[in-house]
């Protein structure tokens, strides 16, 4: 990155309006050298990704989509495949954030598009096999002036708003809501959990400290993922659980920034409650 992490997070927001103007050659080259790093999330699982030019069938797929028929101008999106396993969602969500941060470094505008587009022209264009699915995809390219101030949409899906450290962030139960002063320097980190971009802005995230290691828990909100049948009937994705995949990149982004180590564990502590889903742990090293 050429700016600080917490800069670039906090740079990057849903663009929906775009130049007419295509990303340079050299950019493209540096972009599809990142996505074909061999990129692996937290859990093992492996993710493909490609940059690919935006065409106007793509445009027109979108229009049935809810607000992303919104998007204009975008001229590429980056499409996404990945195997599936347990926590598969989890891992894109890591993994395609990354690569969003790194095109918001390079001064480019991006906007997740999460639903089902794993029968899509999308996943053909990544050539998804049926091992694969295609969660989300992303919108890339040079934002329009005045997009972020006067977007409408956006606003009103409440973008701009997020919840307080006191209802995302707990010390040792929920019950217990953190103080922001005994925070340290995880103090950055979970700001930038804080920052993550979440379907319909629901911000599903939870976190609880205890010692040196902070458990993240899905809130699930009514509608989303596994229990909800219009999931189940357009066979959308568990797009809460990418949302965690996201948290989890911002928090460890940020963390090894200001050369916090730890490492990531899959070890249920059962401090959750109703209503929530544990996801993994992060364990900080003590030296």
């Amino acid at each position: 990155m050429n700016e600080p992490i917490a800069e670039v997070i906090r740079k990057r927001f849903s663009c929906r309006a775009y130049l007419d103007k295509p990303i340079e050659e050299d950019k493209q080259r540096m972009i599809t050298e990142f996505l074909n790093s061999d990129p692996v999330g937290r859990f093992g699982t492996r993710a493909r990704l490609a940059l690919v030019a935006a065409t106007e069938h793509d445009r027109q797929s979108l229009k049935g989509l809810g607000t992303y028929g919104f998007i204009r101008g975008a001229t590429g999106f980056i499409v996404g495949a990945v195997e599936q396993g347990p926590k598969n969602l989890e891992d894109f969500g890591y993994i395609m954030e990354q690569a969003i941060l790194f095109a918001t470094d390079m001064g480019l505008g991006t906007c997740w598009l999460g639903g089902g587009f794993t029968k899509s022209s999308f996943a053909k264009k990544i050539s998804a096999t049926r091992e694969e699915t295609v969660p989300a995809v992303t919108a890339i390219g040079y934002t329009a002036d005045g997009s972020r101030s006067g977007d409408r949409i956006r606003r009103r899906a409440g973008s701009d708003h997020r919840l307080p450290m006191e209802q995302l962030f707990f010390d040792r139960n929920f019950g217990e809501a953190i103080n922001p002063d005994d925070l340290g320097a995880y103090a950055e980190p979970l700001e930038m959990v804080r920052w993550a971009p979440s379907a319909s802005n629901k911000q599903p995230w939870r976190v609880i400290r205890n010692g040196d290691t902070w458990h993240f828990y899905l809130q699930r909100t009514q509608g989303y993922g596994k229990g909800s049948l219009v999931f189940r009937l357009l066979r959308l994705a568990d797009l809460q659980r990418v949302d965690m995949g996201i948290a989890m990149c911002h928090f460890e982004l940020t963390a090894r920034e200001l050369g916090l180590t730890g490492r990531w564990v899959v070890d249920d502590p059962g401090s959750g409650r109703p209503g929530t889903e544990y996801t993994a742990s992060w364990i900080a090293d003590n030296g």
